[in-house]
C-alpha cells in the first residue's frame, strides 16, 4: 500500500483531521492534502515524527511493511 493510503488511513483511525496532523508537524493543511493525494511527499523527519504519532515504523509507512 502507498504512503498516501496508509496516511489517510492511520489519519481517519485516530479520528483526527488533516490539520490536525498538520499543527503537529508544524505545516499547512494544504502539505497533508497533496501527501494524501500523492501530489508531494514529506521529509524524513516528518515521517519520523509520523511514526511516532501512530505508533508504527516508517518501513510501515513507506509500505515497505505490512
Amino acid at each position: 500500500m502507498e504512503f498516501r493510503f496508509r496516511l489517510k488511513e492511520l489519519r481517519q483511525e485516530n479520528n483526527m483531521t488533516q490539520s490536525d496532523i498538520a499543527k503537529i508537524l508544524s505545516t499547512s493543511k494544504m502539505a497533508i492534502s497533496h501527501w494524501e493525494n500523492g501530489n508531494s511527499e514529506p521529509s524524513i523527519e516528518q515521517l519520523k515524527t509520523l511514526a511516532t504519532l501512530f505508533n508504527t515504523s516508517v518501513d510501515y509507512l513507506v509500505g515497505f511493511i505490512d
